[in-house]
Parts: structure tokens; C-alpha cells; sequence
């Protein structure tokens, strides 16, 4: 389908005509003699006709091709455009942020595999959460690890394999042995804030109590709360443990209910699945789609065809002129 970007640009064509009308070309009579022959004898006699001695006037072919470069110009500024069938692209609703503990407490293995082997808490949390992120194919991810501190593995992204790559690389105590839950959660805000969609998720996972944070977990969740950020916390580990060691689950609680996210506690893979799964029901991905045309434009051929014309027109009456004057 072809169409124009800007039709009113076809408004310019009779622009000549009013010129024409509300300026006249000025016109001046004066007594004189007409000599027929008035170009042989100018040249026989070796002299130049003087201004006004020649009454010049244009010929059919002149206003022919005037008119029709013109309307080749106007058709040319109306921009014409071929129009494409229409392409859909769906984008994520919604932004994701998945915040794993990778504090020493992390090694620890204790969780158990479906088939009652022993395994450790990274491993565990590492299959199910590739599992998770393969579920949420368009959907933007991002993936921040802490320990001692918190750092950004990937920010916001739809290539999900990325996030599962770089997942797989982490190892315990790379971040530190300690736990700065309460740094997790505003690193998990800064990367919000290059996004433009209003609602984000973000997934904290944690097997320790906050020991070294410079903003407190629920202080840092009710900013997060400020900024329409939803957690969902999930605790993992021991309760009864001691120090790093020990899951602080009334914290967890704590931010998931100042945003209005949701607490989850998983004792062994196959809890820690459920979970997943649970969040995956309370949290679908969402998407939304765009749909536009691709437009190509075709002002390029009339101007390139009233060029021509132009040229063209132009060498033809230099040359017919010239032919004309030889046979005078």
C-alpha cells in the first residue's frame, strides 16, 4: 500500500498559478519597427540585438515540462511511502530482579534431591532457578548475587540466557562469606530505576540473617515500596542456626509485607520448586504488544524523475536552438 507522509505538501500546486495572477510579469509598450528577417540582418550586419529587440516566448514543450516538474516536486514533498503489512512486537509488562545469596552459609549441603541425596543450597537454588527463567522467555531479567556486598551480574535484559550463564558461573563466597541482605535490596532499586515499566518484581533469596548492611532490609523494602517495587522473599536454611548461619525469617517476612510481596520458606529442592512454581502463578509474565507498519520511503523517484525531465528538456532546446540558428 502506498501512502504519504505529509499530503498536504499537494496543497503547493497551484502556488504558479497565484504567483502568476497576484504578480504579473511586467509588461512596458514602446513605439517600434518590425524587420522581417530581424536575425539575418543582425547578423549579417555583425551586430547584437539589443534588449527588448527580441520578443522571446515559450513554447508548449517549455510549459509542459515547467507543469510537470512541478507537480513532480510537490508529489515529491508529499513524501510518498510504501506501507508494509502490519508487524507485532510483544515486550515484558513487567521487570524482574532476581536477588541469590552467595554468602559461605551457601556451601552448606543440606538440601535434598528427590531422591534423598544430599545437595548443596547454591546447586539446588541454581536448577530451579534456571527452570524459573526458561519459563519467562520475553521477559526482562536482571541478576544481582550478594554476600558481604552486593553486585550487579546483569542489568535489566531480555536475553535470558545470559542470566542463566552467568547464574551457573557464580560460586559461594564470591561476594563475601557475610550476608548484606538490606545492600541487596537497594542495589535490587538502583537497577529499577533505568526502567520505564511501572510494575517490577523483585525475587530475594536468602539463607542468612543481615550482618553488615549500611541500610537496614525493611527500611531498604520500604523505599523499595515507595517506588511500586513488589519482593517476593524466600528464606532457605536453618532457622535454629546461629549467627550467618542462621535464616532470619521474621526479616524476610518483614519486606515481603511492607511491598506487598509475598514470604516463602523452602527446606529442600523439592520445596524450593513449589515455591517457584507458586511465584510463577502469583506473578505470570505479563506482556504487552506493539504493533506498527514499516514504512519505505519513494520521494527519491519523482525527484529523480523531474531531475531527468529537467536535463532532458533542457538539452533539447539548447540543442534545437542551436540547429535552429545554423539553418537561419
Amino acid at each position: 500500500m502506498i501512502g504519504f507522509a505529509f499530503p498536504w505538501a499537494f496543497l503547493a500546486l497551484p502556488l504558479p498559478l497565484l504567483v502568476l495572477w497576484l504578480v504579473p510579469a511586467h509588461k512596458e509598450q514602446v513605439p517600434a519597427l518590425r524587420f522581417p528577417f530581424f536575425r539575418r540582418i543582425t547578423r549579417t550586419a555583425g551586430t547584437m540585438p539589443g534588449p527588448g529587440a527580441v520578443v522571446l516566448s515559450r513554447s508548449r514543450l517549455q510549459m509542459g515540462v515547467a507543469v510537470l516538474v512541478w507537480c513532480l516536486l510537490c508529489l515529491a514533498m508529499a513524501r510518498p511511502e510504501r506501507i508494509g503489512d502490519a508487524v507485532e512486537v510483544t515486550r515484558a509488562a513487567r521487570d524482574v530482579v532476581l536477588a541469590i545469596d552467595i554468602s559461605g552459609s551457601m556451601d552448606t549441603r543440606d538440601f535434598r534431591t528427590p531422591d534423598g541425596a544430599p545437595k548443596q543450597r547454591l546447586a539446588a537454588v541454581r536448577d530451579v532457578v534456571d527452570g524459573f527463567i526458561a519459563g519467562r522467555d520475553g521477559d526482562r531479567m536482571a541478576l544481582i548475587v550478594f554476600g558481604t556486598k552486593a553486585y550487579v551480574q546483569s542489568p535489566l535484559t531480555e536475553d535470558l540466557d545470559t542470566i542463566t550463564t552467568l547464574l551457573g558461573q557464580t560460586q559461594v563466597g564470591m561476594a563475601g562469606p557475610h550476608t548484606a541482605l538490606g545492600d541487596a535490596v537497594g542495589l535490587s532499586i538502583r537497577t529499577f530505576e533505568i526502567s520505564d515499566i511501572e510494575q517490577r518484581l523483585l525475587i530475594l533469596l536468602s539463607d542468612g540473617a543481615d550482618t553488615g548492611s549500611r541500610m537496614s532490609p525493611v527500611n531498604a523494602a520500604e523505599i523499595a515500596a515507595g517506588k511500586g517495587i513488589e519482593i517476593y522473599a524466600i528464606g532457605v536454611g536453618d532457622p535454629k542456626g546461629s549467627g550467618d548461619n542462621r535464616v532470619d525469617l521474621e526479616t524476610l517476612k518483614a519486606i515481603a509485607s511492607r511491598t506487598g510481596g509475598e514470604f516463602f520458606f523452602a527446606e529442600d529442592e523439592a520445596g524450593l520448586t513449589d515455591v517457584y512454581d507458586r511465584i510463577d502463578t502469583l506473578a505470570p509474565r505479563e506482556t504487552r504488544s506493539l504493533s506498527y507498519r514499516p514504512k519505505t520511503s519513494l520521494a527519491h523517484i519523482p525527484l529523480a524523475v523531474a531531475a531527468a525531465i529537467g536535463i532532458l528538456a533542457t538539452g533539447f532546446l539548447a540543442f534545437s536552438g542551436r540547429i535552429g540558428r545554423r539553418t537561419a
